[in-house]
């Protein structure tokens, strides 16, 4: 699978984690627990990439992986 970025964060008004994946867009997906959301949005992009390579659409590449420090 792709290494894309994943933001994973709480929705208050829907009471559920939300992923998304910022670089393929409108790919998104949600769980009661962090560990779901980011299971259903590893399928999701995986059907996102999919569906761009059925109908002849581009793909980006992931960026480049960043370390980031507190």
């Amino acid at each position: 699978m792709h290494k894309y970025e994943i933001i994973i964060y709480w929705s208050r008004e829907d009471q559920v984690f939300i992923a998304e994946v910022p670089e393929l867009p409108r790919c998104i997906a949600h769980g009661n627990s962090q560990e779901i959301a980011l299971r259903n949005v590893h399928e999701a992009a995986q059907l996102w990439i999919a569906t761009a390579k059925e109908f002849g659409d581009p793909v980006p590449e992931p960026k480049r992986q960043r370390l980031m420090l507190a």
